[in-house]
Formats: C-alpha cells, structure tokens, sequence
C-alpha cells in the first residue's frame, strides 16, 4: 500500500549535513565522503558517517507537539552488515537534532544543519 508523504515528512525532505556527534572525532565523521542524513520520499533515506552507510525505514509523526522522524537503518559498517534506530527533531536555527543508535553497540546525539 502506497503512502502519500506527509507534511511532516515533507518538512524533513532533502539532505542534512552532520557536523557534529557526541561519540565521534568530528573529522572522522567524513571517512566515506560527506556525512549525512537524508529523508527522501514517504518513508525512506539514507545516512552516511564514520564508516557506516545505510538505508533508512522512516515514520513521520510528533512528540510533545513538535514535528519528528523515527527511523530505523540497516547498512554496512566498513564492510560488515550492521543496524540501528534513530530519530530526528528541528533544533535551534534551523539545524535538525537527533540521536542514532547501532543495534547491540555505541549511539550517539548529532546535529545536522541543511544542505
């Protein structure tokens, strides 16, 4: 069954530069090229940081009134099969702010800003 995009998930549609992560060497973060988040369509995206590149599972909705993204990813860590969840909210000055978590290993808050 096809979903029409929501305006949530409109809202969050293009590519989100991370710039920064808790667990992480800022400069690390761009070991396979820009990191980044991406949301595109309904329900899919991709992320890309470290060593890690993914397909994104998205869910649009709120939480307390504010717009978020709740996804799951499943991708490869330098070469290895691995997944996670995550979620995403509009932060400050226009950055998206969120935490990513990789199944039975680390997590770590992020922001990303547009572009």
């Amino acid at each position: 069954m096809a979903r029409r995009a929501s305006s949530f998930a409109r809202a969050f549609a293009g590519l989100w530069r991370i710039d920064e992560m808790d667990q992480s060497n800022d400069r690390d973060l761009d070991l396979l090229g820009p990191a980044h988040i991406t949301f595109t369509g309904k329900d899919g995206g991709e992320l890309r940081f470290l060593a890690i590149e993914a397909d994104l599972d998205v869910r649009y909705g709120a939480r307390d009134g504010d717009a978020c993204a709740e996804f799951s990813w499943q991708g490869f860590d330098d070469g290895s099969p691995c997944s996670g969840r995550g979620w995403a909210v509009f932060g400050t000055t226009g950055q998206l702010v969120g935490h990513i978590f990789i199944h039975k290993g680390d997590d770590s808050g992020f922001i990303a800003m547009r572009g």
